[in-house]
Parts: structure tokens; C-alpha cells; sequence
């Protein structure tokens, strides 16, 4: 499930970056939170934490645009996560 979900977010991210203006923002956004919860249910910070890393890594080397930005989409899940 890990693999799917990590799938998932490079694609929504990457679509995020490469089309900032685009009108499906807020709905892909709405997603990557969703996401983030599953997996902080699942894992808790340390499974943000872990993708986070994979994501950035991964995201910067096919477009060469970072994602970190959109890592506050998972604010609020937990006080541990403030970016």
C-alpha cells in the first residue's frame, strides 16, 4: 500500500509543481492531505517523515522542482509536524 500511496503523491505533487495555476489545485491538495492522514495513522510522524524524504529526493531528480513547500499540507495532524 506504501508503494501506491507514494506513487499517488509524486504524481500529485509533480502535477502541483509543474501547473501552479492550474484550477485542480485545491482538489490535488485536498488529496495530498488525505493521504497524509492515512499515513500518519498508520505510521505517525515518522512515516511523514520518511516520505517527506522519498518525495523530495524522487520529485527533485525527475523535475528538478522541490516539494518541500507542500509539506504543510499535513500541518495540523499532530504538533510534532509544524511546517
Amino acid at each position: 500500500m506504501d508503494f501506491m500511496l507514494e506513487e499517488e503523491l509524486i504524481d500529485l505533487m509533480t502535477f502541483c509543481l509543474q501547473n501552479p495555476d492550474s484550477l485542480e489545485i485545491s482538489d490535488k491538495h485536498g488529496r495530498i492531505t488525505e493521504i497524509g492522514q492515512e499515513l500518519f495513522a498508520d505510521g505517525g510522524v515518522d512515516a511523514l517523515e520518511n516520505f517527506s524524504f522519498v518525495l523530495k529526493n524522487r520529485i527533485l531528480e525527475e523535475i528538478e522542482k522541490d516539494p518541500s513547500p507542500m509539506r504543510s499540507l499535513w500541518n495540523g495532524l499532530t504538533d510534532e509536524w509544524q511546517y
